[in-house]
């Protein structure tokens, strides 16, 4: 499952850890599990959010391995967004789901912003009278900076979305061209530009270190220039080069076109360390913030074992102790709503223990984890119940463990949070394609 090497070459591989059990382990045969969980009246009213996947793109980028069209027409994609609707008021149907709030709101991709306003409006409109988020408490929207105008955010803004999310990734119009990326940085100046003006409660920009093409010169003046807009919140992800990708394909896996992880971990580094001394401080191993009191609800929701729907082609969620995947193909997700049909293609029940394990590495990649939680939680003594790997970890640098309570990743392990997920995994999850 690791992408790192003995000389730490960025190979072919998953690096991100998103979800456990892995996705590989997920089947159609347990798709029984995932209508009986959505069958089911929740016993509490937990948190539940809802992801809608808008699987549009202008172009594919080089590195990207999300199911996403960029060859689709305006019939199509109107024939898609009435799908997405109709998905929305299926669940709403159901036992599991109706009645309850949602805590928030994601709009992924894709590209959400490919949409056109009138298109998302209509959207909205339609998922308003089955799924309302009114009292949400966070929706979040990505966007592609080339596809927005001030209309469409205005638009966009309209809907009640509170977080926007700026894929900038690079100011550099070489290495965006040569990754792929369909905007240049003056579109990136002048969307947040008009972010700022419509007043969004938190504006986002994403950046990537590693990219083919980067440079210590270039990370520098890339990481100047977003510090120089002062968004609320900057994350920045190491370019990796997962299976089904561009990249993958050419063979650029192996070759050093990408740089290795001590130098993407080297200028991740330096990046937050600017930040910081600007003010900011750490809220994961991806993320700063200018306010230290600056809340993700999505991410930690989710983190902490919240229910989420997960709705469009090839989208995945989690349900009352099950994961689900809808079907990963636009023309079969499109004909089972046409049907009535939930579009579901495989799904996972998940143990205790396993939701347990879950929680416990997505909260980790957060810099921190408290026992007592997981005592309270799950009645269960994380010190006892990983007490190798924290030991190993520890005598790595990675992590220390503050007062017997408080188990934190030092600044070292905060670079490679994702690559000490995998000792706690179970036995028969380690050492196995993620995806």
């Amino acid at each position: 499952m690791s992408s790192t090497t003995p000389d730490d070459t960025t190979e072919v591989g998953s690096y991100f850890i998103s979800n456990y059990p892995p996705f590989s382990f997920w089947n159609k045969d347990h798709l029984p599990a995932a209508m009986g969980a959505l069958q089911t009246a929740p016993q509490e009213m937990s948190p539940i959010g809802l992801y809608l996947h808008i699987p549009f793109c202008r172009k594919r980028c080089k590195f990207c391995y999300f199911r996403v069209y960029t060859d689709k027409n305006s019939k199509e994609i109107e024939r898609y967004v009435s799908a997405l609707g109709r998905e929305a008021e299926l669940y709403q149907e159901l036992p599991g789901v109706r009645g309850r709030p949602f805590k928030f709101v994601y709009f992924g991709g894709g590209t959400p912003s490919y949409l056109s306003a009138k298109q998302l409006r209509g959207l909205v409109d339609r998922l308003r009278d089955s799924i309302g988020w009114d009292d949400a408490e966070e929706v979040t929207f990505e966007c592609e900076p080339g596809t927005l105008n001030r209309g469409k955010l205005e638009a966009i803004r309209e809907i009640g979305v509170t977080r926007l999310s700026l894929g900038v990734e690079n100011f550099n119009d070489e290495i965006l061209e040569e990754n792929g990326r369909a905007h240049r940085s003056p579109e990136c100046l002048e969307a947040y530009g008009w972010a700022r003006e419509l007043a969004f409660d938190q504006v986002n920009i994403d950046l990537i270190s590693g990219m083919v093409g980067e440079t210590e010169e270039n990370w520098k003046d890339t990481v100047r220039r977003a510090l120089e807009l002062q968004p609320e919140c900057l994350t920045i992800y190491q370019m990796e080069l997962p299976f089904n990708t561009i990249y993958t394909r050419e063979g650029v896996g192996g070759t050093g076109a990408v740089a290795n992880w001590e130098t993407k971990r080297r200028w991740v580094d330096y990046a937050f360390g600017e930040f910081k001394a600007a003010g900011y401080s750490q809220s994961s191993a991806y993320t700063v913030v200018r306010d230290a009191d600056t809340k993700f609800v999505y991410r930690d929701a989710l983190w902490e074992g919240a229910d989420m729907l997960g709705t469009g082609v090839a989208s995945f969620g989690h349900f009352q102790g099950c994961h689900m995947q809808n079907v990963d193909g636009i023309e079969e997700y499109n004909l089972l709503l046409e049907e009535g049909k939930l579009p579901l293609g495989r799904a996972l029940p998940v143990t205790p223990r396993q939701l347990m394990i879950r929680e416990f590495v997505l909260q980790l990649k957060r810099g921190k984890v408290e026992v007592s939680y997981f005592l309270e939680k799950f009645g269960l003594d994380a010190r006892n119940e990983f007490r190798d790997q924290l030991q190993a970890h520890q005598d790595s640098g990675y992590l220390q463990i503050e007062n017997d309570e408080t188990i934190r990743l030092t600044p070292r392990g905060f670079l490679v949070a994702d690559t000490l997920l995998e000792p706690f995994f179970e036995e028969q999850h380690r050492d196995a394609r993620y995806t």
